[in-house]
Formats: structure tokens, sequence, C-alpha cells
């Protein structure tokens, strides 16, 4: 499992054993169980999460009690509901599993702690957020500029495993779609 990990890092950076010994050092492991929560809206965020193994979503309910789903994270992805973990406020999201999960979990004192340490891994850190906020981008203007049908091509184009692993309800939700709309482009 920690191979998982080192190769994750060793995209982006290149460590010694023992530099990599010493940031696993910080890590939880934990396993989730399908439908069990990484981070429940309303409650402290404590980590960062490396997902090893499995499939999580982050939404949020609307106030019709429609689920908005924000974003998936499987394998060799990071979730948090990061505005809580970065400012230690509350969080805004779930992260629910939907499938039973892996992830390598780091508070944000051991996140400062080693970028404060390690400049490498600040390196790390840096260039994984500078992915995320291009994500981020991409999936803003896709929903501003594309229709529906649009978004589902880029959807199936992107992440193409995705669609196997999730049911028709979550895709048409994360696409803002209703789940009649969804069946009309899949079939």
């Amino acid at each position: 499992m920690d191979l998982i990990l080192r190769e994750h890092f060793g995209k982006l950076i290149t460590l010694s054993d023992e530099e990599f010994s010493y940031i696993l050092s910080h890590f939880v492991v934990r396993k989730f169980r399908k439908h069990q929560f990484l981070v429940q809206q309303g409650s402290p965020v404590l980590y960062d999460y490396f997902v090893a193994h499995g499939l999580v979503k982050a939404s949020m309910t609307g106030q019709e009690g429609k689920e908005h789903i924000l974003q998936f994270a499987m394998e060799d992805w990071w979730i948090s509901d990061y505005q809580a973990y970065f400012n230690q406020t509350d969080a805004a999201l779930d992260i629910t599993c939907v499938e039973d999960v892996q992830v390598f979990c780091l508070s944000l004192a051991n996140r400062e702690k080693l970028c404060a340490e390690l400049h490498l891994v600040e390196h790390f850190f840096r260039k994984k957020s500078n992915s995320g906020y291009i994500a981020l981008q991409r999936r803003i203007l896709s929903l501003m500029q594309n229709n529906a049908q649009a978004r589902y091509s880029e959807l199936l184009r992107l992440y193409p495993g995705l669609s196997k692993r999730i049911p028709k309800t979550m895709m048409a939700s994360y696409l803002g779609v209703s789940r009649e709309t969804l069946s009309r482009f899949s079939s």
C-alpha cells in the first residue's frame, strides 16, 4: 500500500528512502466502507485524503433537498473540503464513499510541517494545487459554455472508466441534468 503513495510522489519529485519514510510517518491510513463519510457537512475537516483504492464523491444538498455533486475522486487523486481544511472551519460539503475506500490521511498540521521541513514536499503540493485549479477552471468553463450533451461527452472522454463505477443518478447530478435527460444521451 505504501508503494502507491511513493509512486504518486515520484511522479513529481524524487525522494530518498529516508525522505519517503519520514513523509509516510505523517500520514494515517484508513479504510472506509461504501456509503461512509470521510467528511460530513457541519463537522470539522481533519484531513486531506489521497485515494489509494476506491471512489468517493464530494457533494452538497441544496435547500430543495437535491444532491449536487462537485467532484469525484478515484485512485491517485486527492480530495477534501479545502475551504474548511485550510481555514479550519466546519465542512460545507459531504465527502462520501461510492465504493469501499482506502485513503492516506494528512492533517493540516502535518502538511505544514512537511512543507516547512522539506522543500520538495512543498513543491509537490504546489504542483498538485496548480493541477487542481486548472481542473476546477475547466469544469466551471464547461458548465458555463457547454450544453449537457457536450458535458456528458467530455466526462466520458476525460474519465472513461468512471461511467462504469457510478450510478446514472450520480452522473446526472454531477452534470447538472435530470436522470431522464442523461438516459437520452446514453441510449
